[in-house]
């Protein structure tokens, strides 16, 4: 309430805005308003927004009040960008909140349906709310619940699990072409989700496209955490890697591997490397990171949460619980994008009175894990005080973390319309970096960046070379749009690095690793075998 305090309180931006609100609403009853909804809005689709004078208006209110807030939020950011960017959620939630699409008299085209329905829609939107009510926390829901399977309809790609433990699997995929690359990749998703969306269903797997590549392909699975492993922390998960890359060049016989680490796996990911930096030790031959902050010093509007008394909060619910559960999660990052993840679930669902879609992100997103209590403080540290950026900041390992001792080539993939790791952000990576690096910087956002099989009419990346002392704007003025996805290159780069063709092993696993299970594997399903 303090962020809106200052930001509401006098000052001319404050006036002028009021004025300005005011001029617009006196245009808007005099019937001279020219302001629309923009046609990317899907909220005011229905003609009757254009057609009806009673919701032409309607509508010129709303976008007028909430062109004001707006403006209020955009004149805070210069001064303070963590501040702006609580003041910009809480206020994006009201703003959301507060469309007449929300409501069943100012929604056209729900008071259509339910006309059209004789009331049945109304009826169906109540037993959906109640069902949200009894069984997911109260939001809407965004997705038919078990209407896709893992191992039926999403993660198909076949494999086997070579190595398990209580933290993670690892799955071997079975190479789909006659001969592969001598050295591996080892795939280290994050451990906030399950691995699958690297894996969705053939045509939209990352798995198929690597292994299509003439890639070795490794995955490392997370188990989802309970209560009983609160104390895991950020230390186990980066001793899983370790493990892992062992056991990846046991099976294959390559003297290292290359990682392809994604979003907080990258995280880990540097801090394995920095460690093996410090030993003197090789196994990693290159990296590459998609989508991954290693400095969180930037504007963002994950910094809507970094105010201490919350970030206290967090870290004593967490410690309380053992876990910040899947729901609580899910919970905060659909609230950063509220007309998306909220909203427009709550008019489909409810006013509309239609069961939720059937969509594999969406039902990726809503399989969601838990976290370690000690690992959720840990990123809160990281996310509060960004010790990453600094030699003696934090430890992996036992050593301290320090991102210019890690030298081996890097591929650094951000997403341009990314709201939870910018790519401004994300661009930072190559500066940080001690050795040879090479950006990439896709469209869409966060997962649908990542979710970017070639072939995607709409998909397009920005490439060009960097050599970490450019701003990123710079970088991007002076980079290459093309069509595409950043698959395409982030393969070409890799398959550089990884070594010569070899005929494709007949079967998975080794003599030391022999296949457990077939893919997708038992964690991914929250079992646990004995």
């Amino acid at each position: 309430m303090e962020t809106l305090g200052r930001l509401l309180i006098g000052g001319s931006v404050a006036a002028r805005s009021g004025i300005s609100l005011g001029a617009e609403l006196v245009r808007i009853g005099l019937g001279r308003s020219e302001l629309t909804a923009p046609r990317a809005d899907h909220r005011f689709r229905d003609p009757a927004w254009t057609e009806n004078l009673y919701y032409r208006r309607l509508l010129q209110v709303y976008l007028a009040w909430s062109r004001a807030v707006e403006t209020l939020v955009e004149s805070a950011e210069a001064d303070d960008w963590a501040r702006a960017a609580k003041a910009r959620f809480l206020l994006g939630i009201l703003t959301t909140a507060a469309a007449p699409t929300n409501f069943l008299a100012g929604n056209p085209a729900a008071l259509k349906r339910a006309f059209e329905t004789g009331g049945t829609s109304l009826v169906r939107g109540a037993r959906n709310w109640a069902t949200d009510v009894a069984t997911n926390g109260g939001m809407p829901s965004m997705v038919k619940k078990g209407s896709l399977k893992v191992g039926e309809h999403l993660a198909l790609s076949p494999g086997g699990v070579v190595s398990r433990d209580e933290v993670a699997e690892l799955i071997q995929y079975a190479p789909t072409t006659e001969q592969v690359h001598e050295r591996p990749v080892l795939v280290v998703p994050p451990p906030i989700g399950r691995y699958y969306f690297l894996d969705l269903a053939p045509g939209r797997s990352f798995v198929e496209y690597a292994t299509g590549r003439g890639l070795q392909t490794f995955m490392l699975s997370w188990r989802n955490p309970s209560s009983e492993q609160s104390d895991w922390d950020l230390d186990t998960y980066a001793a899983r890697i370790a493990t892992a890359i062992e056991e990846v060049r046991d099976v294959t016989g390559s003297d290292d591997v290359n990682i392809m680490s994604f979003c907080a796996g990258g995280i880990m990911t540097a801090g394995v490397l920095s460690r093996l930096a410090a030993t003197g030790e090789s196994p990693v031959h290159s990296v590459a990171f998609a989508v991954t902050l290693l400095d969180f010093g930037m504007s963002a509007p994950i910094g809507a949460f970094s105010s201490a008394k919350l970030l206290a909060l967090a870290r004593w619910n967490s410690r309380r619980e053992g876990v910040i559960t899947a729901r609580n999660m899910g919970s905060v990052f659909s609230w950063m994008r509220p007309n998306d993840l909220v909203w427009n679930y709550w008019v489909n669902n409810y006013l509309m009175g239609n069961d939720p879609p059937e969509f594999d992100i969406l039902s990726w997103n809503a399989d969601g894990t838990n976290v370690p209590a000690t690992l959720h403080g840990q990123f809160l540290d990281i996310f509060e005080h960004n010790p990453l950026v600094h030699p003696q900041g934090m430890t992996c390992l036992g050593s301290p973390i320090d991102l210019a001792s890690i030298t081996v080539p890097a591929f650094v993939a951000g997403a341009i319309n990314d709201h939870l790791t910018p790519w401004r952000g994300t661009y930072r990576t190559v500066q940080l970096l001690g050795g040879e690096t090479e950006f990439v910087l896709s469209n869409a956002g966060h997962i649908a960046s990542l979710v970017n099989p070639p072939g995607n009419p709409n998909a397009t990346y920005f490439t060009g070379p960097t050599d970490g002392r450019q701003p990123p704007e710079e970088w991007l003025s002076g980079a290459e749009k093309r069509s595409g996805s950043w698959w395409e290159p982030w393969a070409e780069w890799n398959v550089v690095r990884s070594g010569r063709l070899v005929p494709a092993p007949r079967t998975l696993g080794g003599a030391a690793h022999s296949v457990l299970g077939p893919a997708p594997g038992a964690y991914v399903r929250d079992e646990v075998p004995a």
